[in-house]
């Protein structure tokens, strides 16, 4: 316990799944947290959820491929905590579509929040950050970002592109000395409501369900809290010799 304390984050698309579950381990660990959202509804529920417990948190709607939202929720944040130290950067939408058959719009769409929406959270954090002297940033990838899938075109591009942009960042920060460490996060399938969409698209979601969990050498797919706790670790001083780095949470999935 309180391994946060004292501690500000910001977790973007925290109403769900892997951001949710952020929210809630970051709130136990003694931090206090900004939900952010474009559910209001589901992310205020988190936010309430969070204070019920006796901890202090708050929501803001935020589209995170909009700049002046960034700037919004930095200027809560600094009202309300008074400084930033943690920002994990969770949003993201998926896209089953292989290169042949995905639109330039769908493109862009996707782009726009997985890595562009991942690009200027870690802009705005940086800015926010460096008056703290120290800082965590945590990109949320995926394996999609490790290894190619033949029907993720776009889904696969954004997440590479959020490795390796958070290997650059990592490395701006240290030699410009802010003490800002940022890495990332690869997780395997989890299961949270977008796969289960996903699979409901697909057909019989038991049935797929099956399959996801045979893709894992461990036997099954993750739970939202197998990925809070890498989260957790990467934001926390624990990890104050890591950045630049990606942290695999996927039941051994690209081990094979």
């Amino acid at each position: 316990m309180n391994r946060m304390r004292g501690k500000s984050v910001v977790i973007t698309g925290g109403a769900l799944g892997i951001g949710r579950a952020c929210a809630l381990k970051f709130a136990e660990e003694g931090a206090a947290v900004a939900v952010t959202d474009v559910d209001v509804n589901k992310g205020s529920i988190v936010a309430e959820e969070i204070r019920g417990r006796g901890s202090d948190a708050v929501f803001v709607e935020h589209d995170v491929a909009d700049e002046a939202g960034w700037d919004h929720v930095m200027k809560v944040v600094i009202e309300r905590f008074k400084k930033l130290d943690v920002l994990v950067n969770n949003a993201g939408v998926a896209l089953a579509k292989d290169v042949e058959h995905t639109t330039l719009e769908e493109w862009r769409w996707l782009m726009s929040i997985n890595l562009e929406g991942v690009f200027l959270g870690t802009k705005h954090a940086i800015q926010t950050m460096k008056a703290n002297g120290s800082g965590s940033i945590v990109n949320l990838s995926s394996i999609e970002g490790l290894v190619g899938d033949p029907n993720l075109a776009a889904y696969n591009a954004s997440k590479g592109g959020v490795r390796l942009l958070t290997k650059s960042a990592a490395l701006y920060c240290a030699k410009a000395g802010y003490n800002i460490r940022v890495n990332s996060v690869h997780p395997g399938y989890i299961w949270t409501p977008m796969v289960e969409n996903f699979l409901k698209s697909q057909g019989d979601v038991a049935q797929g369900r099956k399959l996801l969990d045979s893709l894992h050498p461990i036997g099954h797919v993750g739970e939202p809290d197998d990925i809070a706790y890498g989260v957790l670790y990467l934001a926390s001083d624990e990890s104050k010799f890591v950045t630049g780095t990606e942290l695999v949470i996927d039941g051994g999935y690209t081990a094979q």
